[in-house]
């Protein structure tokens, strides 16, 4: 079952730290801040959505053994 609520949350934390970083990287003056903000949040996001995907699409590892004979 998709947690919509959750996912959103996390697309949403992608989406930021996305623009934080390309906001710091057009801009004239570097502020490292930004930049560890962005990604940190970018990362926090992106690691959330994995565990949620592999949780919503478990791996069958029987039928992928079957496969291989």
């Amino acid at each position: 079952m998709i947690d919509t609520k959750k996912q959103a949350l996390f697309t949403a934390l992608i989406i930021i730290g996305a623009i934080l970083i390309i906001y710091d990287l057009t801009g004239d003056n570097e502020n490292v801040y930004l930049k560890i903000g962005g990604l940190l949040l970018l990362m926090i996001g992106l690691y959330n959505s994995t565990k949620q995907w592999a949780k919503d699409n478990p791996k069958d590892d029987q039928d992928s053994s079957e496969d291989e004979k």
